[in-house]
C-alpha cells in the first residue's frame, strides 16, 4: 500500500511540475508577442509621423509603410491560433472576426487599390489601429509581466470607446471610396462563360461586406463594452451559452 501511494504522490509531481512548466513556457511566448507586437506598432507609428513632419502631407503615407503594416497585421492571425488551442481565454470567432477583417482591408482593399491609398478614410483607420494595437499590447505585455500601470489599463477600456466607431467610419469610406475603382477594372471578378462556369464580382462582395459592418459592429463593441465594465468596474458579467 505504502509504495501504491508513493507511486502516485510521485506521478502527482510530475504532473505539477509539467504543469508548471508548461504555463511558464505559455507566458514566456505570450510576453515575447505582445512585447514584439508593441515595438512593431510603434515602429509604425513613428514611421507616421517621421512622413508626414518631413512630408507635410499625407500623400503618398500608406505606400511608404505598406510592408510593415502587412507583415504585423498578419502576424496577427497567431492570436486566432492562441485562442484555439486555450492559452487564452477569449472566443476564437470574436478574435478571428476581427483580425480577419483588418487583413481584409490591408490586402484586399487598401494595398490592391493604389487609387484610395491617399484618401483621408484610409489615414483615418490606419491611424485608429496604430493607436488601439499600441494601447492593447502594451496592456498585455505589463499584464503578464505583473505590472499594469493603472494608466495603461484605463487607456485600454477607455480609448476604444471613440476609437472604435472611428476606425469603422474610416474602413467603411475606405472601402466606399474603392467601389468605383473596382467596378470599372473588375478586379477579382470572374465573368461567365469561363471554364469553372462559376460567376464572383467582387464589387458585390465588398457591398456585402460593408452591410455586414451593421450586425457585427454593435456585437463586437457591446462585447468591449461589457469588458470595460467587469475590469474598470468589478461588475460580474453573465454571458449566455450561444
Amino acid at each position: 500500500m505504502a509504495s501504491s501511494e508513493e507511486d502516485g504522490t510521485v506521478e502527482e509531481k510530475e504532473n505539477n511540475n509539467k504543469k508548471r512548466t508548461k504555463s511558464a513556457l505559455t507566458t514566456a511566448w505570450l510576453t515575447f508577442y505582445n512585447i514584439a507586437m508593441t515595438a512593431g506598432w510603434l515602429v509604425l507609428a513613428m514611421a507616421m509621423l517621421r512622413f508626414y513632419i518631413k512630408k507635410g502631407t499625407h500623400k503618398g503615407l500608406y505606400r511608404s509603410i505598406a510592408r510593415t503594416l502587412k507583415f504585423f497585421q498578419t502576424f496577427a492571425l497567431v492570436e486566432v491560433g492562441h485562442c484555439a488551442i486555450g492559452i487564452v481565454r477569449t472566443s476564437v470567432i470574436v478574435t478571428g472576426v476581427q483580425v480577419c477583417s483588418r487583413i481584409f482591408m490591408v490586402w484586399l482593399v487598401a494595398s490592391s487599390i493604389r487609387q484610395i491609398q491617399n484618401e483621408e478614410s484610409v489615414i483615418l483607420f490606419l491611424v485608429v489601429w496604430t493607436v488601439t494595437e499600441i494601447t492593447r499590447y502594451s496592456y498585455y505585455t505589463f499584464k503578464l509581466l505583473n505590472h499594469l500601470p493603472y494608466f495603461v489599463k484605463w487607456a485600454r477600456y477607455n480609448f476604444f470607446i471613440v476609437l472604435y466607431p472611428l476606425g469603422v467610419i474610416g474602413e467603411l469610406l475606405s472601402i466606399y471610396a474603392a467601389l468605383p475603382f473596382v467596378r470599372r477594372s473588375g478586379m477579382y471578378s470572374m465573368r461567365l462563360p469561363n471554364k469553372y462556369n462559376v460567376s464572383f464580382d467582387y464589387y458585390y462582395c465588398l457591398i456585402i461586406v460593408m452591410l455586414s459592418y451593421i450586425p457585427l459592429f454593435p456585437q463586437l463593441y457591446f462585447h468591449m463594452l461589457r469588458q470595460r465594465r467587469r475590469v474598470l468596474h468589478g461588475e460580474v458579467i453573465v454571458e449566455k451559452d450561444d
